[in-house]
């Protein structure tokens, strides 16, 4: 059974609503896949990314939703604030990843490039990601 998560203290997701052939949410990261076969199992903690690319998807989804758990728990301890914030009036409408390097399952370091569109603007960033104990966390922007 899929389950769509509920807005944790702010957050708001602008998603087309389509569906799968199972009748499942797509995920909001624009992989086209469903939210249950990509970042809901993250952000429910039911497993860990094996990419950087999968990590900053879910991230998306984690701002998409307001979840600050999955925000903090897969921001680099050296470079997370407190708190983590989210802006419940951005209305998160799609993502664009536009390159990757490195940040595969055998690598300790990433990069991805990405455009996340929101209503009012959109966020262009090239993101560095790192693994510490076989996981991966946001490191940065690289500006």
């Amino acid at each position: 059974m899929w389950a769509v998560p509920r807005p944790i203290r702010g957050g708001r997701g602008v998603h087309t609503g389509q569906m799968t052939d199972l009748h499942c949410p797509m995920c909001p990261c624009d992989s086209l896949l469903p939210y249950d076969a990509c970042c809901g199992p993250l952000l429910s903690t039911d497993r860990l990314a094996t990419t950087a690319q999968e990590l900053m998807r879910s991230r998306y989804t984690a701002y998409f939703y307001g979840n600050r758990e999955h925000l903090w728990r897969t921001w680099h301890p050296k470079t997370r604030p407190n708190p983590v914030t989210v802006d419940p009036e951005t209305e998160w409408t799609g993502l664009t990843v536009h390159e990757t390097v490195d940040g595969g399952p055998d690598d300790e370091t990433g990069v991805v490039e990405f455009t996340a569109t929101h209503k009012g603007g959109l966020v262009h960033e090239r993101s560095t990601f790192a693994r510490r104990a076989g996981r991966w966390f946001y490191l940065s922007d690289e500006g």
